[in-house]
C-alpha cells in the first residue's frame, strides 16, 4: 500500500497530542539513509477519532503506524495483535499485512536491546532485578525481563495492587512490593529500572540513593528529557553502567520501520547524536516559550 497521492510508502504516530514524538526525526533519517522513497508524518488525533483513523489506515496512504499516548490500549482492540502486545496490554505498532492491520510492541524489545549495547553482557549472573512503578512502560520492561529469563523481578509502586496485577500477568519471577519497601533491596539488586516519570523535566524528582546497589549493578531509566536524569548522574558518579531512556527509544523504533518499509534499520552514533541535538534545542528557553519543548 503506497500513498495515492505520491506513490511513496508512507507511516505516522497518532497520538494527541503528538507534536512532541522524536519518531518523525528518527524515521526520516532511517529512510535517507536507506534510500528508500517514503514518508513518515505526524498525525494528532482525538480519541473520540482514533477508531476512525486506524480503521482507514489504507485509505489515508499509511502501511502502518506509531501509536503512543493515550491510544496504546484501544489500539490493541482495533487491530490483530500479537501475543507479545497481548501479554503487554498494549500496542504501540499497527501494520498492514494485506488487508489486515496488525499489532504489535516493540517498547520491550527496544528496552533490552538498549540494555544489550549499552551495558553488553548485562544479565550475565543476573538473579535479582528491581523496576520502579507499575504503568504501562513498567509492563514492557517486565515482560523483556521475563523473556530474557531473570529468575527475580521485584516491582515497586506507591498502590501495591497496581504491582499485584504484574504478578499475575507475568508469573511468579515478578514480585509486587510497596514503593517504600524498594530501597531495603538495594543491596542484592543488579539491575535498577524507572519506568515512572519522576525525574521527566516539569516532573518531581525521583529522590532514591544509590549508595547501597552493589558496584557491578546496571542503571536503567527510560525518561529521555532531560537526556541525563539525576538517576543516571547519580549512578554515573558511582561508576555504575547505565542505559538511558533515549536508547529505548530509538532501539524500538527499528521493528516498525522493518515492517513499513522492508529494511532493518541500524541505531548508529550518528541517529542518536541528531535527536540528542533536537532533545536539547527543544529545552532551551526560546524554545519552550515558542512550545517547542517535549
Amino acid at each position: 500500500m503506497t500513498d495515492s497521492v505520491s506513490g511513496m510508502r508512507a507511516a505516522c504516530v497518532i497520538g494527541w497530542p503528538a507534536a512532541h514524538s522524536r519518531s518523525p526525526l528518527i524515521h526520516r533519517h532511517w529512510l535517507s539513509v536507506y534510500g528508500i522513497a517514503g514518508d513518515y508524518r505526524v498525525e494528532a488525533v482525538p480519541p473520540e477519532d482514533f477508531a476512525a483513523f486506524v480503521k482507514d489506515l489504507a485509505g489515508r496512504g499509511y502501511v502502518g503506524a506509531n501509536v503512543t499516548l493515550p491510544h496504546k490500549e484501544a489500539a490493541l482492540t482495533l487491530a490483530t495483535p500479537d501475543e507479545r502486545a497481548k501479554k503487554i496490554g498494549a500496542a504501540n505498532t499497527l501494520w498492514l499485512d494485506g488487508t489486515k492491520l496488525r499489532a504489535t510492541n516493540t517498547d520491550a524489545e527496544g528496552f533490552i536491546a538498549n540494555l544489550d549495547a549499552a551495558a553488553p553482557k548485562w544479565d550475565r549472573g543476573l538473579e535479582t532485578a528491581l523496576v520502579l512503578g507499575a504503568g504501562g512502560s513498567a509492563r514492557a520492561v517486565v515482560y523483556g525481563l521475563v523473556d530474557r529469563g531473570v529468575p527475580r523481578i521485584y516491582v515497586a509502586n506507591r498502590t501495591v495492587a497496581r504491582a499485584e496485577e504484574l504478578g499475575r500477568r507475568f508469573g511468579p519471577a515478578v514480585r509486587p512490593i510497596h514503593w517504600d519497601e524498594a530501597r531495603g533491596l538495594f543491596g542484592a539488586t543488579q539491575l535498577l529500572v524507572n519506568t515512572t516519570t519522576l525525574g521527566m523535566v516539569g516532573q518531581p524528582a525521583l529522590e532514591i540513593g544509590l549508595g547501597r546497589l552493589p558496584a557491578n549493578a546496571v542503571v536503567a531509566d527510560l525518561v529521555y528529557a532531560p537526556l541525563e536524569t539525576a538517576l543516571l548522574a547519580a549512578a554515573r558518579e558511582r561508576g555504575l553502567r547505565r542505559a538511558d531512556g533515549l536508547g529505548m527509544l530509538l532501539h524500538q523504533a527499528v521493528r516498525g520501520f522493518a515492517l513499513w518499509f522492508g529494511v532493518t534499520p541500524e541505531v548508529t552514533p550518528e541517529l542518536r547524536k541528531l535527536v540528542e541535538a533536537d532533545l536539547i534545542a527543544a529545552a532551551t528557553p526560546a524554545a519552550k516559550a515558542a512550545g517547542g519543548a517535549g
